[in-house]
Order: C-alpha cells, then structure tokens, then sequence
C-alpha cells in the first residue's frame, strides 16, 4: 500500500513538471541542434550546401585568426572571472559578517546598477576611459602627464575592467548566500581553540564559502565568453573576442555555417572549462569532509 502510494505521488509529480519540463527542454535543445546541424554545412555564395562536411572545423582550427580569437576570449572571460569574484568575496564577506541591520540596505545599493541599461553603462566607460575621458582630464590636471594616455581603451583591459564591472553584483550575490548559511558557532570554536583570525578564515570560512566561489565563477565566466557588445565599444581591434567573429559571420559574411561551428567551438569549450570548475569543487569539498 505504502509502495503504490509512493508511485501515485511519483505520477503526480510528474503531471506537474512534465509539461513545462519538457517545453522548457525543447526551447533549450531545439536551437543547440539546430546549430550543430549548421556547423556542418557549407556555404556557397548565396547558396546553402547540405552535404554533411568537417571543412567549418577544420577551417577554423587551421586559420591562426580563429584560433588567436579563441584563446583572446577564454584569455579574458578567465581573467575577469579571477578579478570579479576577487573583488566581490571581500564586498560579500563585510556584508555578511559586518553589514548588522544595514543589510538589506547594502544588498538594495548593490542592485543599482540594474537601473540602467546595460549599454549605457559600457558608454560611461567610454567616456572614462576616452583619450579626452575622465581619467586623462584628471591626470593632466593635476600634472601627471602631459598627453592623454591612449593605451587605457580599445584593448583587452578595457574590455575586462567593463566586463567585471558589469559582473561584480552576479558574483557578490552567490559569494553572500554562502557566507550568510555558515554556521558563527564554528568560527567562535575555532577562536576558543586558539585560531588565529587569519586561520580560522583560511580553515573555516573560505571552505564552507566555496560553492558560492564557484557558482560566482561560472556566473561570471559563462556569459562573459560570450559577449560581443562590450568588446566592440571598448575592446577595439585588439579586444575584439570569439563572440564579434561571430556576429560578423552571421550578419556581414553571410557565413552562417562557419559561425555555427565557431559558437559550437566556445560552447564546447564553455562546457569543459565548467565541468573543470565543478570537478575541483567537489574534490576541494571532499577533502574538506
């Protein structure tokens, strides 16, 4: 009785998330396929040439632009990853631990940057960036040079410093909810025990905060790989990532194929480089254990 009971409700559950859970699986799957189905054509001028073909992938692994694109890109998503999370654990760790009954308040001022749209805010950087920008006014102000410095925009670092800029409240968000769920009693253990701050920090805090490291990794490194908005305002030539070949295959080249592979290349590579990130998580939690 308490078998078939158990099964009813199994069914039950099912005939609630079946439909949505198969909806949602679709949306996600029918475009991935579609694209690796693309990848494998060829086109011809105008033409589109069905015959399954390698010649998208070989293209791209063989051609040193491609390639240089490719390793720029993960280059760069994996230096803002490092930058953004490092930046936003110490952020994180004051409002959790010292943030008392502002709190809120300070969780509520991390959001203002969502007021304004996304594109805006990679303007401003622009503008302070720019060789007439906020920062070159202000250093020939005050003496510090006498021309504008020309190599703090339209390259890979301002494309990072935009980009974990953009980023910072993805990462500070998952980094607090971990540090908010870590029990105070064992931090006040570790002091009774003799821990130093820096050690009990080292052996407690940082290892209980780390799947909210990770998931504030890949929240940040995910979607960072592949933006083409922020490289072209700001990266140049010499920021320019993946994601911008892309966009010019599908649009300028009228080469769709060749940039159904090259998206399938970085998802390929989105996927590995995550897998890595969770691989060691669970090897770092289990040593802990």
């Amino acid at each position: 009785m308490k078998f078939g009971t158990q099964i009813k409700q199994s069914l039950d559950g099912w005939r609630l998330i079946g439909t949505p859970f198969i909806f949602g699986l679709l949306l996600l799957l029918t475009p991935i396929l579609l694209l690796v189905l693309l990848s494998f054509w060829t086109q011809e001028y105008l033409d589109l040439n069905r015959t399954f073909t390698f010649a998208n992938y070989k293209e791209i692994f063989s051609h040193p632009v491609f390639i240089t694109l490719i390793k720029r890109s993960v280059n760069i998503s994996l230096f803002v990853t490092a930058s953004t999370v490092l930046l936003a654990f110490p952020v994180a760790y004051y409002i959790s631990f010292y943030g008392g009954k502002r709190k809120a308040l300070l969780l509520f001022l991390i959001t203002i940057p969502f007021w304004t749209s996304y594109l805006l805010r990679i303007f401003l950087w622009k503008i302070i960036l720019g060789y007439n920008g906020v920062i070159n006014s202000g250093l020939i102000s005050l003496n510090f040079i006498q021309e504008p410095l020309t190599f703090i925009l339209y390259n890979s670092n301002a494309v990072v410093l935009a980009l974990a800029h953009a980023w910072a409240p993805f990462a500070i968000f998952p980094i607090y909810v971990s540090l908010e769920k870590i029990d105070r009693s064992l931090l006040e253990a570790g002091r009774d025990l003799g821990d130093t701050a820096v050690r009990s920090f080292f052996r407690i805090t940082l290892p209980l905060a780390m799947p909210g490291i990770i998931a504030a990794s890949l929240i940040v490194f995910i979607p960072t790989i592949g933006d083409y908005v922020t490289p072209k305002l700001v990266g140049g030539t010499e920021g320019m990532m993946v994601a911008n070949m892309i966009q010019v295959q599908f649009s300028k080249a009228n080469n769709a194929p060749l940039a159904a592979a090259l998206a399938i290349v970085s998802l390929s590579i989105v996927v590995l480089i995550s897998l890595v990130f969770l691989f060691f998580n669970r090897k770092y939690l289990r040593r802990q254990i």
